[in-house]
C-alpha cells in the first residue's frame, strides 16, 4: 500500500468538512513555506514553545528555526538540551508540557475527523489531550485514511518502523508503540501536501471512539460493540510488536 499518496481533491475535503463538523476550524494551504509561515502567524511573540519529536516539523524547517534562535519564542526544548543534570532535565521535560504551544504531529487522519498519534514514551501525550493550553500539530495530507482500522494500520505498519528507523540513524534505540491517544475535539487548521497544521485553541476535549457522551453521572460509552472491536485492533497490533521485541 502506498502511504504517500496524496488525496484527491475531493477527499481532502470531505475529510475537512467532517473535521469541522466536529466543531473543529479547518485551513488547507499547500507547501511546507505556507506551513511554517502559518506556525509564525500563529505563535504570538514571547510564548513558551516546546516541541514533541517530528519529521513533519524537521520538513517545514520549525527545527531549524528553533535551533537558530532567530524567533521570538522562549525555547523550553533548548532549555531542555541545555540541563547536564538528568533529575534537573527530567523536571524540565515534565513541566514543558505545561507550554504556552505545544507542537508536534500525528500519524493518521480518518476522513470522519478523527486523529490517531502514537508514542514510545507517551511524553508528549498530555500536552496534546489536555495540559498545554495550545496544540499546534503537522500532518501530511497524504496521512488521511478512509477509516479508524486503516489509521491503526497505517501507523503501526509505516508511521512507527520509519519513526525506529530514524532514532536509530541517530544513534537512539528506535521506538515502538508504547502509548496512544484518539484526538476528537481540538480546534484545527490543516496543511495539504508537506502537511496539516492543526491548531488547539483552548482546553482539549479527547472523545474515545467518537461514542462517548457525558452525562451528569459521567463518561459513557453508547456503543460496545464499536469499543470491543477497537480494542480487539489494538491488542492485535501491541502483540505483533511484542513479537518483533521477542517478549511473547
Amino acid at each position: 500500500m502506498d502511504y504517500n499518496k496524496l488525496p484527491a481533491p475531493e477527499r481532502l475535503q470531505k475529510t475537512a468538512e467532517a473535521v469541522k463538523e466536529r466543531g473543529i476550524n479547518v485551513i488547507v494551504v499547500n507547501t511546507k513555506a505556507e506551513a511554517l509561515a502559518k506556525i509564525k502567524e500563529i505563535i504570538p511573540d514571547g510564548a513558551q514553545v516546546m516541541t514533541g519529536g517530528s519529521s513533519t516539523l524537521t520538513e517545514i524547517g520549525l527545527d531549524d528555526v528553533l535551533i537558530s534562535g532567530n524567533h521570538p519564542w522562549k525555547n523550553l526544548k533548548s532549555a531542555i538540551l541545555a540541563e547536564k543534570d538528568p533529575i534537573r532535565q527530567s523536571t524540565l521535560r515534565k513541566q514543558s508540557v505545561l507550554s504556552d504551544y505545544f507542537l508536534g504531529s500525528v500519524q493518521a487522519i480518518t476522513e470522519s475527523g478523527q486523529m490517531v498519534i502514537f508514542s514510545g514514551t507517551g511524553s508528549q501525550l498530555p500536552a496534546y489531550a489536555f495540559s498545554s493550553s495550545n496544540v499546534v500539530l503537522v500532518a501530511g495530507a497524504q496521512k488521511i485514511t478512509p477509516n479508524l482500522d486503516m489509521a491503526l494500520q497505517r501507523a503501526n505498519d509505516y508511521s512507527v518502523p520509519m519513526e525506529d528507523k530514524r532514532m536509530k540513524s541517530i544513534g537512539r534505540g528506535g521506538t515502538m508503540i508504547g502509548k496512544w491517544i484518539l484526538v476528537f475535539g481540538i480546534v484545527l487548521i490543516v496543511i495539504e501536501a508537506t502537511g496539516w497544521l492543526i491548531e488547539s485553541l483552548g482546553l482539549t476535549l479527547g472523545r474515545l471512539l467518537g461514542d462517548i457522551r457525558m452525562r451528569g453521572e459521567g463518561w459513557r460509552l453508547k456503543s460496545h460493540q464499536l469499543k470491543e472491536r477497537f480494542l480487539a485492533k489494538m491488542l492485535a497490533i501491541l502483540l505483533h510488536q511484542l513479537r518483533q521485541f521477542a517478549i511473547v
